[in-house]
Parts: C-alpha cells; structure tokens; sequence
C-alpha cells in the first residue's frame, strides 16, 4: 500500500484531499498523505488543514498545521479563518500575531476578512479589534479592498458602532449588494429604521453606479423598521418589492410583513399574509398573536392561540407573552392566570420579567394585590423596573397606600434618575389622596439634577411621512393653519348647535353607552 501511495501523482492527492467532505474521509486522507511521503507538502498540507476545519475538527487542524516545516501565508489563512469560524476570536489574534512576529508575514485580503468575522464576546471587546484591525487596514492599504471594508463594516455593525460602520460604508470607493445589505441592516438592528429605508432607496436608484439589489435578511430588517416607526406606506411597498423580486415566499419576509402589518393597525393585510405562509413557524404564529394583542383584539389573540396549539405547534415564551398581555390589557384575568400556568406547568417555560409583569397586572386587575406582592417576594424579581412598575400601577387602581409606598421606593431605588417613575408614583399617591407623599415626590424631582419629565407624543403617517406632534405644538409644520382650522370648526360647531336638541331622555341615553 505504501509503495503505491508513494507513485501517487501530486495533483490526484491535492484533487482528493481538497474534495473531502467529513471526519472519516479527513482521516484517511490524512493517512493516504503520510504513507505517500507527502504529508509535508505545504499545499497539500493546507487543503487537509482546510478540509479538517470544515469537518469541525480544530485540533486535527491545528496539527496539520503545526506539522508542516514550511507554512505559506494561505496555510497561515486557513488556521486563522478555521479558529474564526468556530467561535475562537482570542485563538484566531494570537495567531495572527504569532504570524506577523515569527514568518513576518503582515497578512492580506484575506487574513483581515477571516479576522473580522468572527464574532467578538462583548461590544467593547469587538469594537476594540475593530478598531485594531481598522489601523492595520489602513496602513496595509487593504482598505479599498471590498470584501474587507465589507468585513470591517459588518464588525462595527455587530458592535453597535453605527456611525464607524457608516463611515466605512462612505469610504468605500466600490459596493456591492452585499455591503449595501450590512450598512441598511445595521441601521435597522440599532433604531435607525428611517436612515436604512433613506439608504434602500439609494441602492434602487442606483446612486454608486452599481446595480445591486436587496435581499431577504434586508428586506425583513426593514419590514422590522417599519413595524417600529409605525410607517404603513413604507411597509406596503416593501411588500409590493417582496412580490416584484418573489421574496414573499420566505418564511422571515413572511413573518416581518405580518409584523409591520399589525403594528400599523392593518389586521386584514396581516391575517392575508400569514394565510399565505405555507408552513408557519412558531415566529409566524407569535407574529399574529402579538399582532391582536397589540391592537386590543384579546379574543382573537386567544383564538390564533388556541389554533396554534390543536395544530401541535409548541409555544415558545414570545407566544405565551403575547397571550398574556392580550389577557392583561382586556382584562381577562381567569383566561390570563389559566396560561401562566399552563406556560410554566405543562411547557416548563421559566417566566421571564414581561411574563411576571403581565401576571402582576391580572393579579391587581381582579383586586388580589396581596397575592401580587407575594409573587415579588418569592420570584425574586424585585430588581425589574417593568414588575415593580406594574405592580404600583395595580396598587393605584386598588388603593393600596402602603404597598404602593414600598413600591414606589424600590422603583426610586434602582432608577432614581428615570423621569417616568416620578410620573407613576406621583399618580398613584394622587388616586390615593397621599397628597403629602404627592408633594415629597414632585419636590425630590425638581431637586433632582437633570429630572424632566418627557413629553407625551403622538404620530401620524401623511403620504409617506411620519409626523410626530405633542400637546400645544407650536413648532410643527403648518400648525397655525391646523389651528385655525379647529377653530374654524369649533365656531360652526357652536352656531349649529341648539339646545333643544339636547337628549334628556335616561333610557335613550343608556342604550348608545
């Protein structure tokens, strides 16, 4: 066997090993190698080390690679991009130091676009060995390299650092579908729905020269932009996209158009697209069920609910908080307490601070306010500002000075400079008539440096744009001839108005309440 492997030509051995496919094939590949004499070769060397990295096997990589005598910069590329694949960030640097320090080698394209791939344990550690591996970059030269300003820009997206991503994206003298998709999705992921939607409409208008277009990840980020900015105009046209390029068959553009549809109150456009889902997942049913949760459609949520379960779907905690929030804010305590139940007996799904929160929230709705405090104690969630919140509000509608007292303290404890704390605890002592506790909290807030309450808002989409008002809003556009026009209107009102008009009739009146 060994005299036959030895008159093996070299480019059959480099064909094979480049070919294999799994962990046994690896092996006796690798053994095929050493009985040939051929084990040193760098380039065989290198697709065994590959083929090795793709199996998953890091270590039999690893001394493939410590095993050959004369390591060129693409064997030194496929260690590095092995240990990135696989999670390895530390093990993948030090390498990459090892490599410029002991061969002298400062890496290329290639080297940098495995580095940056992998992804960092923290924001702050990621963004450091971005910024390390941005310098190098950029004294290399590799900087108009396309597929490593891509990598570098998809690193400072998975930071958080949207505006070095940005000003990456800007820099880049070429682009290409893919690094359009990371910056409009980077933006979606970080609250920037309306720069990413601005920057789709650049790809399509093909502002770079380059004919690029969207793909379904980007697509579904930006459904999920409009669902967050309550932008219905954007989100049907999206969906007219989706149908013109045939990405409304997959499952995530599905479930994001199911999203943006509900959250904008268009519950018909909705329900059509989940019909038109072949095989819902678990996200598609949660999509719906939050979607009539969101709107106040208790009974309907309950309904998908309920037909997701007889269809075998196992529910997931999103479902069941969608469920219960429906049940919360309808006020179906008997419906809501039966699934946190079910949720954490049957399913074994261990509630999560929105779950305790919404189980708070029936609790105080049917008067057991007592029972409320209990679950505090013994859940031990008395750290989450969402529970404590919930649990003051049922102490205001229940009037309950002295729980709300104790609540009212730990919310100020853990987040004494959050305005919307003081406004809660403010209202529950005015429902309890505390109005010297009332007049304790407003004078710590005034006291208290940088303390202003936020403004309430609402927001209106006219032709494609999002406005966003408050009480009295001198400062937005045309809104003196707004004014005017309630004027206008109140001053017909009142000349059209007469008294004899006015229903006096108690039974009459009863029936249109």
């Amino acid at each position: 066997m060994s005299d036959v492997a030895a008159r093996l030509p070299l480019a059959f051995l480099l064909r094979v090993t480049a070919g294999a496919t799994d962990r046994q094939a690896c092996a006796r590949i690798h053994a095929l190698l050493v009985k040939s004499g051929h084990a040193s070769n760098t380039r065989l060397a290198t697709a065994l080390a590959d083929a090795y990295a793709k199996s998953g096997l890091v270590t039999h990589a690893r001394r493939v690679f410590d095993e050959t005598p004369r390591r060129d910069l693409v064997l030194w590329n496929v260690m590095i991009s092995c240990y990135s694949s696989h999670g390895l960030l530390s093990h993948s640097w030090a390498l990459f130091a090892s490599m410029r320090r002991s061969a002298g080698l400062s890496g290329d394209g290639f080297t940098f676009s495995a580095l940056l791939s992998a992804r960092a344990p923290s924001p702050s550690c990621g963004h450091n060995l971005a910024l390390l591996a941005h310098g190098l970059v950029l004294r290399l030269g590799l900087h108009l390299d396309l597929v490593v300003a891509t990598a570098l820009l998809d690193m400072y997206a998975k930071c958080g650092r949207v505006a070095d991503a940005r000003r990456v994206f800007d820099a880049m003298l070429l682009r290409n579908s893919i690094s359009w998709n990371a910056i409009i999705v980077c933006y979606g992921q970080h609250g920037g729905g309306k720069e990413a939607l601005q920057l789709f409409v650049s790809m399509l208008r093909n502002d770079d020269g380059c004919c690029c277009r969207a793909d379904e990840l980007t697509l579904a980020s930006l459904l999920s932009s409009c669902a967050n900015m309550a932008a219905a105009y954007e989100a049907a046209q999206l969906h007219a996209y989706a149908l013109k390029r045939g990405l409304q068959g997959y499952l995530q553009v599905a479930n994001a158009l199911i999203m943006a549809y509900g959250k904008n109150g268009f519950l018909l456009q909705a329900t059509q697209t989940f019909a038109a889902i072949h095989d819902p997942d678990i996200v598609s049913w949660s999509s719906m069920v939050s979607s009539f949760a969101y709107l106040g459609c208790a009974k309907s949520a309950i309904r998908v609910f309920e037909r997701m379960l007889r269809q075998g779907v196992r529910p997931d905690g999103i479902a069941f908080l969608g469920v219960l929030s429906a049940c919360s804010h309808a006020g179906l305590i008997q419906d809501g307490l039966k699934y946190f139940l079910v949720m954490t007996k049957d399913y074994q799904i261990d509630p999560c601070p929105q779950h305790l929160a919404c189980l708070v929230d029936l609790l105080g709705r049917a008067g057991r306010v007592q029972d409320a405090y209990n679950v505090l104690l013994d859940i031990s969630c008395q750290t989450n500002t969402d529970v404590i919140g919930a649990f003051l509000a049922a102490c205001k509608a229940r009037g309950n000075i002295e729980l709300a007292k104790w609540a009212a303290d730990r919310l100020l404890s853990l987040e004494p400079n959050e305005s919307a704390n003081y406004m809660l605890i403010s209202n529950a002592y005015a429902a309890a008539g505390a109005w010297t506790e009332l007049a304790k909290v407003r004078s710590h807030m005034r006291n208290m440096c940088g303390i202003k309450k936020a403004p309430g808002c609402s927001w209106i989409e006219v032709v494609g744009k999002v406005q966003t008002f408050v009480s009295n809003d001198i400062l937005l556009q045309r809104s003196t001839e707004m004014q005017d026009m309630m004027d206008l209107i109140v001053t017909f009102l009142e000349k059209e108005f007469n008294k004899d008009t006015l229903c006096k009739d108690p039974d009459l009146i009863s029936e249109w309440y």
